[in-house]
C-alpha cells in the first residue's frame, strides 16, 4: 500500500486535486481511500456527491468508542473509501488531536488490513501546517510520499518551501520523501517555467502541470470530480495523467529548501517580481 500526503498553502486546491486524482485511480481499478485531515470536511465530498459524511470526531462524541468500520468510513466514487476526521468545537481543543484520533481509529478497526488491503491511502491535510499534530501523517510515518499542490503565486511557493523544511525535519529519522510539486495552474506569466525551476531547486520534479479550465468549478457546482462529471473533457484527461505519473512515480527525494533571498530571487528571474 502506498502512503501518500497532500499539502500546499491553503486554498491551493489540495482537496479538488486529490479527490480528482483519486476518481483517476479509482477508474484505473485501485483501491483508494481517502482520509481528510482538515476540520471543514470537505476532502471527500466530490469523491461521495456532495454529502457531507459524519467526521471520525463527531461519530465518537455521539456514539461513544465501541464503532465498527462502517460507522467512519464511506463508499465514494467507484468503491471509493471516504473518510473525515473533523475537529473540535471552533475555538475550542486542537484540530490536529482530530487527525491523531481518527488515523489511530483506523488502524485499530482494521481499516488498512485484512479483507481491505489498498494500493493507495491518500491523507488531504489543513493548509500548509506541518506542526504538531497536523505533521503526523509525515511524523510518524503514517505517510511515505508527499505531493505538495503549488502555483506561481509567491505564497504558494513560499509555502511549498516551507513544507520542505519540514519534509527534511521527519526524513531525518524516517521514511518519508517529497515525490514531487503538483502545478495548479492560476494562469501566472511563465507559471510552468517558473515552478519547474523551483523543482529542480528543490532536488525534486514539477510532477505535473494542471492547467486552469472552468470544467473544475463547473463540476464542483454539480458536486462531482470532472472524471466523473465529465469523462471525455480534457481536463479529466489532465487528471488522469496526473494519476499515471504518481502511480509511475519512483522518484523520492529529501528536499533541499531555498533561503528566502534565492526564492525571491526565482521570481524576479521569471518576471513575477518584476
Amino acid at each position: 500500500m502506498r502512503k501518500i500526503a497532500i499539502y500546499g498553502k491553503g486554498g491551493i486546491g489540495k482537496s479538488t486535486t486529490t479527490q480528482n486524482t483519486v476518481a483517476a485511480l479509482a477508474e484505473m481499478g485501485k483501491k483508494v481511500m481517502v482520509v481528510g485531515c482538515d476540520p471543514k470536511a470537505d476532502s471527500t465530498r466530490l469523491l461521495l456527491g456532495g454529502l457531507v459524511q459524519q467526521t471520525v470526531l463527531d461519530t465518537l462524541r455521539t456514539e461513544g468508542e465501541d464503532l465498527l468500520l462502517e460507522d467512519v468510513v464511506k463508499p465514494g466514487f467507484k468503491e471509493t473509501k471516504c473518510v473525515e476526521s473533523g475537529g473540535p468545537e471552533p475555538g475550542v481543543g486542537c484540530a490536529g488531536r482530530g487527525i491523531i484520533t481518527s488515523i489511530n481509529l483506523l488502524e485499530q478497526l482494521g481499516a488498512y488490513s485484512g479483507d481491505n488491503i489498498l494500493d493507495y491511502v491518500f491523507y488531504d491535510v489543513l493548509g500548509d501546517v506541518v506542526c504538531g499534530g497536523f505533521a503526523m501523517p509525515i511524523r510518524d510515518g503514517k505517510a511515505e510520499e508527499i505531493y505538495i499542490v503549488v502555483s506561481g503565486e509567491m505564497m504558494a511557493m513560499y509555502a511549498a518551501n516551507n513544507i520542505c523544511k519540514g519534509i527534511v525535519k521527519f526524513a531525518e529519522s524516517g521514511v518519508v520523501r517529497l515525490g514531487g510539486l503538483i502545478c495548479n495552474s492560476r494562469n501566472v506569466d511563465f507559471e510552468k517555467d517558473l515552478i519547474e525551476a523551483l523543482a529542480e531547486k528543490l532536488g525534486t520534479q514539477m510532477i505535473h502541470f494542471v492547467p486552469r479550465d472552468n470544467m473544475v468549478q463547473r463540476a464542483e457546482i454539480n458536486r462531482k470530480t470532472v472524471i466523473e462529471f465529465d469523462p471525455a473533457a480534457n481536463q479529466a484527461d489532465e487528471y488522469r495523467k496526473l494519476c499515471k505519473s504518481i502511480d509511475g512515480n519512483s522518484n523520492f527525494v529529501i528536499p533541499t529548501p531555498l533561503t528566502t533571498d534565492e526564492l525571491e530571487g526565482l521570481l524576479i528571474k521569471y518576471g513575477i517580481g518584476q
